[in-house]
């Protein structure tokens, strides 16, 4: 196997598949679970997660953002159902039927040109009422004309009406009021629809927080994120009822360590002058990657178990850290960016705290440069 000693990330599939049993320790009988891989699994890699996801009963499918990467989940083998959450151009409607896709859907607009797509294929696109109960992003309002809507959109011969969801805009706060009123608001909608005799077979509304804090809001299904990848939503959330594994460990090596006298500018815009002789290592990797240039003169890295702290700016491809202290790093020596080194370890969420990033964009952000190599069961199954 190729050595990448310049940048890499490891990403455990054992941890992945602990995360994903401690949801299902969670829920009720009957209550699946939608594995959200959107952005490339948030960056972890969404077609390996998929793999291992498509083996287990009680996932139902996936969640993804656009056409494109649920074309990539059928092209590599996903049999589950794949549901696109956001809004999906016309111009893709035609790929819909194709793969066996199914999208979300909250205009005549839509359901009628998604109907047309589906006729002109001769298949049936499935799709899943979005509802818009506060987040005033995309979908229905739970009220009359809504309810009309639904109606419409069930009588259409190509459209097969498979779900309905809402999505909780303020589930990760200790104060749940207005998740608790965005729930019933829903479930009321939802109630009303089979009083007129439209029974959707899946309702979910449960994201990452909403699975971890509010067990009744786990109906049908629920659509874990975030907390797939042994992240947290935030730090008002229940930490205790699973416990997460972060998934992925970020590295590189030391490429030149040289001695700085007092007096010296360190990278761009001298923003760090030392002060007294200091031993610095260049570690490779940088913006360019996806690491954090709000990083620069704050963060920290772990070398030979010890923390080093960085110095002057992160450039596109490399940064200095203050190796003084820990004599025994070389040339070669591992860096951690983001996972554990012995005693010592960096969190997705303490860099996403010091980069005025958040964990889920740190994650998303480190780009296709970066080879993942995945792990199971302490072997290398695939770069």
């Amino acid at each position: 196997m190729e050595r990448y000693d310049r940048a890499w990330a490891s990403v455990d599939l054992d941890a992945f598949l602990h995360n994903l049993y401690g949801i299902k320790e969670t829920l009720k009988e009957g209550t699946s679970v939608i594995g959200v891989i959107k952005a490339d699994g948030y960056g972890h890699g969404a077609l390996p997660l998929a793999a291992e996801m498509e083996k287990l009963a009680f996932v139902s499918g996936y969640a993804v953002a656009t056409v494109e990467e649920g074309i990539a989940l059928r092209c590599a083998g996903m049999k589950k159902k794949i549901l696109l959450l956001g809004y999906t151009f016309p111009s893709a409607y035609p790929q819909l039927a194709q793969y066996d896709l199914s999208a979300a859907a909250f205009t005549d607009e839509m359901a009628a040109e998604m109907n047309r797509a589906a006729l002109l294929a001769g298949k049936k696109i499935g799709v899943h009422i979005a509802v818009d109960t506060g987040m005033s992003r995309i979908g229905v309002r739970p009220d009359e004309e809504g309810a009309a809507f639904v109606k419409r959109l069930a009588s259409m011969p190509c459209l097969r009406l498979e779900g309905i969801f809402t999505h909780f805009a303020r589930a990760d706060e200790a104060d749940k009021t207005r998740t608790w009123e965005q729930l019933r608001t829903f479930r009321a909608f939802v109630d009303r629809l089979k009083k007129d005799g439209l029974s959707i077979p899946l309702c979910h509304c449960s994201n990452s927080a909403g699975i971890l804090d509010l067990p009744e809001a786990n109906l049908d299904a629920v659509r874990a994120g975030i907390i797939l990848y042994g992240l947290w939503p935030s730090d008002e959330v229940d930490h205790e009822k699973i416990r997460l594994k972060p998934v992925l460990s970020l590295y590189s090596r030391i490429a030149f360590v040289k001695e700085l006298k007092a007096g010296q500018e360190i990278s761009y815009g001298g923003t760090y002058r030392t002060d007294r002789t200091l031993r610095v290592a260049t570690v490779p990797i940088g913006y360019g990657d996806g690491y954090p240039r709000q990083l620069s003169n704050r963060g920290q890295v772990l070398i030979c178990g010890k923390r080093a702290r960085i110095l002057g700016r992160v450039c596109m491809d490399q940064f200095m850290a203050d190796v003084t202290d820990i004599p025994e790093a070389a040339v070669g020596s591992l860096v951690t960016l983001i996972g554990r080194d012995g005693a010592e370890e960096i969190a997705m969420e303490e860099l996403g705290a010091l980069s005025g990033r958040f964990n889920y964009e740190l994650a998303c952000c480190l780009n296709k440069r970066v080879p993942r190599i995945y792990l199971k069961e302490g072997r290398i199954l695939s770069v």
